[in-house]
């Protein structure tokens, strides 16, 4: 198995001169597929932008980011957005469904952006909400969800381009304990099914046994467990 994402020796740096900020200080880090990591840490310790520069939505100051063993740290935006539709699935803390849609359409937005829908992905999109326990929600809307349901559709969503790289931002945010576990436990599932590589950025410490590794972020910089520095760090 490959690596799907590699970050390689990546720093961002926001401002200039005394206002000069360093969010990420020299990351290097590499996720393979079938691996789900989570990414933990303090608020404003970089792992928003960690998110950002791994889905494509920032670039770093310095480094080289690959993705499927692809160099996309200088790509061109209109290919940037070429590789988040193809490349990257995400998932969000509030879910950020359309409210106007209805569930099965939610599924089928990514196809209609990348100019492919057709009876293919209506099939698809309904065999994922039949796999992720939505086929008798598929024509509601989100108002008519549970929080949980809504972030079924979002795994499902974030699965319909077929991506190498799934990307949550705290997606147990908005949820109780159980139905978070629930959500985390599917998406694991998912993962290691479809043999994809996650990343979770997570604040809620219970989900963390359910990953395979764990990454904390402490004022942009990486430690993994057991990192006798990490351990001083959060004393």
């Amino acid at each position: 198995m490959g690596d799907k994402l590699l970050f390689e020796n990546i720093s961002k740096i926001y401002g200039e001169g005394d206002n000069m900020v360093t969010a990420l200080d020299d990351i290097s880090l590499a996720v393979r597929a079938g691996e789900f990591v989570a990414i933990a840490g303090p608020s404003g310790s970089g792992k928003s932008t960690f998110l950002s520069i791994a889905g494509a939505l920032l670039s770093p100051s310095k480094g080289r980011i690959l993705l499927d063993e692809k160099d996309i740290t200088s790509l061109p935006s209109k290919e940037l957005t070429r590789v988040r539709l193809e490349k990257i699935g995400f998932i969000f803390q509030a879910a950020n469904l359309v409210p106007y849609l209805t569930v099965r359409e939610q599924l089928l937005l990514l196809s209609e952006l990348t100019g492919k829908r057709d009876k293919k992905a209506v099939i698809k999109a309904d065999d994922l909400l039949s796999h992720l326990g939505l086929e008798h929600r598929a024509d509601h809307l989100p108002e008519a969800l549970s929080g949980g349901e809504r972030q079924r559709v979002a795994i499902g969503r974030s699965l319909m381009n077929d991506p190498e790289i799934i990307l949550a931002d705290e997606p147990t945010a908005s949820l109780d304990s159980k139905r978070g576990r629930d959500v985390v436990e599917m998406l694991v599932h998912e993962v290691k099914a479809r043999n994809k590589a996650a990343i979770m950025v997570t604040h809620d410490e219970r989900m963390l046994d359910l990953c395979d590794r764990v990454i904390h972020i402490i004022d942009g910089k990486i430690f993994t467990n057991g990192d006798t520095e990490k351990r001083a760090n959060l004393q």
